[in-house]
């Protein structure tokens, strides 16, 4: 009995110097990211694409300022389903953040349909002053109110929108009935049929195809995305028309926004700003690299009278604005800063 009571006193005794010696051992903890962020895009991740290059830039400056906090899950190439449905799952919480053209917002805020009107900006600069402004702040509180999220930024897309076509256009009439390719949104249609063209609404990925088989007889996009996309090497034509400097924007659902710890919010605020800087600053280089590259690809590019479709296109955004009343002054203000 006494040898069953020295080995069991052994026993115990081991196992407390064990555990005291394990308590001398300094413990790594890994504290998980206090938030996770998921972020849509439905372009591709490189730096042809504005969405990418505005994500990567606000990544890399929040990542300055909070290190791991956020951590982020990137889905470009709409890898979480076609834009206007992101755009609800945006709007009902399911997806963060989304990238894009301001354009597909119009699906749940007809209201910023006013930004695809064409002719109503001078240049990119005209759109970074204007959104900058006021009519920036309204349209922002109107898509807050109407699709439940926050305006990160407003930033610029790399170039304007010409028109590329198979065949060539020398004058503005030359671009009648041609069937044109555009974002099957209200004022970019109407803006291509006011021109004198026929627009077809068309997927992005059915674009090439179309051009192939002669379903449509151009495209209207940024030169980037024409050399990305290669319709380059269908379309050998293009006329520097600029008829439409649509903006990208970056949103977050606004009860994702209002649940980061306070701590982050302003860091938030402050990398956002700082992407739409760094972003809009490249556009101008992008799209003359791009135009540059395409010409070496053969693509013939020719000046048009753009006072021509000014005039022919200056009733879409009067229209629009006896529609949508809200608007009216959103393009006093762009009027008056020209």
């Amino acid at each position: 009995m006494n040898n069953l009571k020295q080995l069991s006193t052994k026993i115990i005794t081991g196992a407390v110097l064990c555990l005291s010696s394990f308590a001398l051992v300094p413990q790594i903890s890994y504290a998980a990211p206090q938030v996770n962020v998921r972020v849509y895009s439905s372009l591709p991740e490189n730096d042809n694409s504005a969405h990418y290059i505005w994500y990567a830039s606000f990544k890399e400056n929040l990542a300055k300022r909070v290190n791991d906090k956020v951590k982020f899950s990137y889905f470009p190439n709409a890898m979480l389903g076609k834009e206007a449905d992101a755009a609800q799952q945006v709007k009902i919480g399911a997806i963060d953040i989304m990238i894009s053209g301001t354009s597909i917002w119009s699906t749940i805020v007809p209201e910023i349909g006013i930004l695809d009107s064409g002719y109503l900006f001078n240049d990119m600069d005209h759109v970074g002053r204007s959104l900058d402004g006021d009519a920036g702040t309204k349209l922002a509180s109107i898509m807050q109110t109407k699709a439940n999220i926050k305006v990160l930024g407003f930033g610029y897309s790399l170039g304007a929108r010409n028109i590329y076509t198979k065949k060539p256009v020398n004058q503005p009439e030359d671009l009648n009935s041609l069937k044109i390719r555009a974002l099957p949104v209200p004022n970019f249609l109407e803006t291509i049929k006011s021109m004198g063209a026929v627009p077809i609404p068309m997927p992005g990925g059915e674009v090439y195809s179309g051009l192939q088989m002669g379903v449509i007889d151009g495209v209207e996009h940024d030169a980037p995305t024409v050399l990305t996309s290669k319709y380059y090497e269908q379309t050998k034509n293009a006329i520097l028309s600029q008829h439409i400097y649509n903006p990208i924007v970056a949103v977050m659902n606004k009860n994702a926004f209002e649940r980061l710890p306070a701590e982050l919010k302003e860091d938030f605020i402050a990398a956002a700003k700082e992407a739409t800087d760094h972003e809009r600053s490249l556009s101008a280089s992008s799209e003359q690299k791009a135009i540059d590259e395409l010409k070496s690809l053969g693509v013939n590019f020719v000046t048009v009278d753009r006072a021509y479709y000014k005039e022919k296109t200056k009733h879409v955004h009067e229209d629009f604005v006896k529609k949508y009343p809200q608007t009216k002054e959103i393009v006093e203000f762009i009027q008056s800063i020209e």
